[in-house]
């Protein structure tokens, strides 16, 4: 069984497009020309249920080279999500029990395989070693690094400067994420930029364990819809690989005109001299944003959704964002209503609608002017209200929810 040896034009856009680095890029050009298959991997902790496309990044990329012939291996993490990543944290993550891990796990295969080839592609759960591990397992694996290696990480030295507490679990994290390259024997792993550390890590361990070195590839970060940090579920700045056609594309519409060229070069596969030009026309502003902006939202909706759902996202954006109509098929929750009115907390009534994750995020989005109640903008203070049945919660532009009376 061999691999395709990529062609110049291929190897160009593995390489360098949508590529923060690869360590050694050297040894992984020579290793994509020799045409032996390889072990792509890389591991997901189900710590939340769904995917967004900030993880779309890496998986496009081992799409690629899927379709040359190598072997995509996806970890899931099952043991190492109930520790948490404490890459980029400044604290230390709320550990979960192993039946939300599970739950988590369930739906994260049928995201995956949205974008790789489950024919292609090999998945293993941590589970399969690790539940086999004891204590003189885990006493074998720690003496191979030391702590002064493993300070050396930027999130833990930054704590341990701060006197800020940093959990055993917390370092055995990287350890155990290492460990995995072992066990599946993995010649190539990928991540984002902030899984450097831990990708080298497994790199030695595999030198250790007498194993040739996997290579490292990082991808770049995606920046969330909010244009200031990392896309990320839990600051609500995420568009998810199951939103609906209209979500996705109303929230790709939502982005900073400064993450147009980003997002083009991230995640659609717009040839390099056409990218070039899209970026000269968003700095140069000879192209109003919202056209680019529209044909990006269709590329990333129709990757999901095929062209029927990109064009419903279009016509969905059109008629609720710039004819500003209220949508025919507004979602609506019921309410007990003992006359009239009611009193509902608007944080929690976003969150139970769908249209907050949580009531902390629900909260944030009436300070900050994002909700609206029949048209009115509430103010910050406004966290509780009375509504009547019939009344229409706004959140943005283009999500709605109308209140309706519980069935008695």
């Amino acid at each position: 069984m061999s691999a395709r040896i990529p062609t110049n034009a291929e190897r160009h856009a593995i390489l360098n497009r949508g590529v923060a680095d690869i360590i050694s890029k050297e040894v992984f050009t020579r290793l994509l020309k020799a045409g032996k298959p390889l072990r792509l991997k890389q591991g997901f902790d189900p710590t939340r249920p769904d995917l967004h496309l900030g993880h779309v990044v890496g998986l496009r990329k081992l799409r690629q080279l899927q379709e040359l012939g190598h072997t995509v291996v996806l970890i899931v993490g099952d043991w190492t999500a109930q520790i948490g990543d404490p890459s980029g944290r400044s604290e230390m993550r709320t550990m979960l029990s192993a039946e939300e891990v599970a739950q988590n796990a369930e739906t994260y295969l049928h995201q995956f395989f949205k974008i790789v080839d489950p024919n292609k592609t090999e998945v293993r759960r941590q589970t399969e070693w690790f539940n086999h591990f004891d204590l003189k397992d885990v006493i074998q694996l720690t003496r191979k690094f030391t702590v002064a290696q493993l300070l050396k990480r930027d999130d833990f030295a930054k704590r341990f400067a701060a006197d800020q507490p940093i959990a055993i679990t917390e370092l055995l994290y990287p350890l155990l994420q290492a460990y995995d390259s072992v066990m599946v024997q993995a010649d190539v792993e990928f991540g984002g930029t902030d899984q450097r550390f831990n990708n080298l890590l497994g790199r030695e361990l595999q030198e250790i364990s007498g194993q040739r070195p996997q290579q490292v590839f990082l991808v770049p970060i995606l920046v969330g819809t909010d244009g200031a940090q990392k896309m990320s579920k839990s600051l609500g700045n995420y568009i998810a690989v199951n939103d609906s056609p209209n979500d996705m594309y109303g929230k790709v519409m939502s982005i900073p005109d400064k993450l147009i060229g980003s997002y083009y070069e991230l995640l659609t596969d717009v040839p390099d001299a056409e990218l070039a030009g899209i970026v000269k026309q968003v700095e140069s502003g000879a192209v109003n944003p919202m056209t680019l902006k529209k044909r990006l939202a269709a590329l990333i909706t129709e990757q999901f959704h095929g062209k029927a759902g990109a064009q419903q996202g279009a016509e969905h954006f059109e008629r609720t964002v710039q004819h500003k109509e209220r949508p025919a098929d507004m979602p609506t929750i019921a309410l007990p209503f003992g006359g009239a009115t009611a009193e509902v907390n608007v944080a929690k009534l976003l969150h139970r609608a769908g249209l907050a994750p949580s009531a902390m995020e629900g909260r944030r989005l009436v300070q900050q002017g994002s909700v609206k109640l029949d048209g009115r903008k509430l103010e910050a203070h406004e966290q509780s209200v009375v509504v009547k049945p019939g009344a229409v919660i706004q959140v943005g532009s283009r999500r709605y929810v109308q209140v309706v009376s519980e069935a008695s």
